[in-house]
């Protein structure tokens, strides 16, 4: 019997699987751990707490699925894109890892493209403008505010490939979550050493890069104990969390766009070709299928919008939750559901941590602009979420201005469990949205990559053929969709008015 692990190093917490060589999920578990925010804006963690929370799931899966050490034969990781892992010769961390979501770097990407040349020249090299949730404006912050630390650097990792240097002993990362580190040429899916260059950066301090389904090493005997495996379990290169879940929804083929809504929002489609937006509004980066490309959009606060608002304005309803034992969140769609699309009028900025497609601006404020005394919670949480479907669209518009077909659309993440919220991306989008038989996200999505790395499966389009079906479809609603073309260029508008506004903000203590 071959059994597939697929561990997905999380933002809240990690996630493991585990498949048998069908793509059955056997047993699945997780482990929560904390974000650290030591200053406005920015964010980080211990790579450590990823490390035991791997160690907890793993053994808690195979304990649940009741696996011989020996049956596991592969690993597919997978983690939150961009972070950065800071290493010294000894392989031990220099200070907490830097996130995707952490906005410290303005003026490190402002040196990055001065340093290449141009925004144009520098889009020309690595696919991208230099943004700062990405990796290498982490880099130059660490030489620019913290020369100490920089001075012991000898490794840079991205948060999932730290947790592969723990199980194998081998800095390695792959293409599709290498792709957001800002120094890869994506075009020819290696690093681009001409960056790294101009950055006056060693080509050194990454490591070695691979496709996703190749195996990049092998379980040593120290990490083989701790997990209860055995060291003839291979990892594979794996994926970044958002080309992870792609391959999990089975977007492995032109045509076919993912909607996600977790904590971020993404917007995430298949190219068989290399396509860059000239004004680097989306990004392009090395899909996980062998050989292929994906476009992909992002809203920082997504869902975590919506749990902002429930954490912090909704202390009386989470309890009335807890009596009634029903999530908070069901309780606010059902109050959100009496509303009428368009929230009379209500419109939500979802730039609560700033924002990245189309405006990449770490400035931008979260707001609700509109407000009058007859709207009720209700509206406020309509509201949120058709702010954040709104920001989704603002991607499927470049997408469809850059001539990408989109055949069809699949919905995914914790927010498309919504049946209200599925509805309103299917109104918002002018376009019915699909659910699939089975959502797990980007552990299932490595599990796969695990099994066709370890032969189960002959390629990744093979392997999502055989696993991943449609299950049911939201189709659009013509008098909603009507209302959301009317608001949506307003809502468009509302960044235009107030992105002067939102640096002024930014800039008082």
């Amino acid at each position: 019997m071959s059994i597939y692990l697929g561990i997905d190093i999380g933002t809240s917490g990690t996630k493991t699987l585990a498949v048998d060589e069908t793509g059955k999920i056997l047993g699945q578990a997780s482990a929560e751990y904390p974000c650290y925010t030591p200053q406005p804006l920015w964010s980080e963690q211990e790579p450590d707490d990823w490390w035991n929370a791997v160690v907890k799931t793993v053994r808690e899966v195979v304990k649940k699925a009741k696996l011989k050490p020996a049956d596991v034969k592969g690993i597919g990781l997978s983690g939150q894109m961009h972070g950065s892992v800071f290493l010294d010769k000894q392989g031990k961390v220099i200070r907490r890892a830097l996130l995707w979501n952490d906005q410290r770097t303005t003026e490190e990407c402002e040196e990055i493209e001065s340093r290449a040349g141009g925004r144009k020249k520098l889009i020309k090299m690595v696919a991208n403008p230099a943004l700062t949730g990405f990796t290498a404006p982490k880099i130059l912050w660490l030489r620019n505010k913290e020369p100490k630390n920089f001075a012991k650097l000898a490794k840079v990792l991205l948060p999932k490939d730290e947790i592969r240097r723990r199980l194998t002993g081998e800095y390695a990362t792959e293409v599709s979550d290498a792709s957001g580190m800002l120094l890869l040429d994506v075009a020819k899916r290696t690093w681009s050493k001409q960056l790294l260059s101009k950055l006056e950066l060693d080509s050194d301090l990454l490591g070695k890069c691979y496709e996703s389904d190749d195996v990049t090493g092998t379980l040593t005997t120290a990490a083989a104990e701790e997990l209860g495996l055995t060291t003839e379990c291979k990892v594979v290169g794996g994926a970044g969390d958002c080309a992870a879940g792609a391959v999990g929804n089975g977007i492995v083929n032109s045509g076919v766009l993912s909607t996600s809504i977790g904590t971020s929002g993404v917007m995430f489609v298949h190219s068989d070709d290399v396509k860059i937006d000239p004004k680097g509004r989306v990004h392009t980066f090395c899909h996980a299928v062998r050989g292929k490309w994906h476009l992909m959009g992002v809203t920082l606060s997504a869902g975590g919008s919506l749990q902002w608002f429930r954490n912090q304005l909704c202390g009386e309803l989470r309890n009335e939750a807890q009596k009634k034992g029903v999530e908070p969140y069901d309780l606010l769609a059902k109050e959100a559901a009496t509303v009428a699309a368009g929230s009379e009028g209500l419109f939500f900025l979802p730039y609560l941590s700033g924002e990245r497609t189309p405006h990449a601006d770490p400035n931008a404020r979260g707001c609700f602009i509109g407000l009058t005394q007859s709207h009720g919670r209700g509206h406020l949480t309509r509201s949120i979420m058709e702010g954040v479907t709104y920001s989704l669209r603002d991607s499927l518009e470049i997408f469809r201005e850059l001539k990408i077909p989109v055949k069809q659309i699949r919905a995914s993440g914790g927010g498309s469990r919504s049946p209200l919220w599925r509805q309103i991306q299917a109104d918002v989008f002018g376009q019915k949205v699909v659910s699939l038989n089975a959502e797990e996200g980007p552990a299932y999505g490595v599990a796969l990559l695990a099994a066709v790395g370890c032969g189960s499966f002959k390629s990744i389009e093979e392997a999502c053929a055989a696993t991943i079906r449609t299950a049911g479809e939201t189709p659009t609603q013509k008098p909603a969709a009507k209302t959301y073309d009317t608001a949506f260029p307003i809502y468009q508008r509302l960044y235009k008015s107030l992105r002067k506004d939102f640096e002024r903000i930014a800039a008082l203590k």
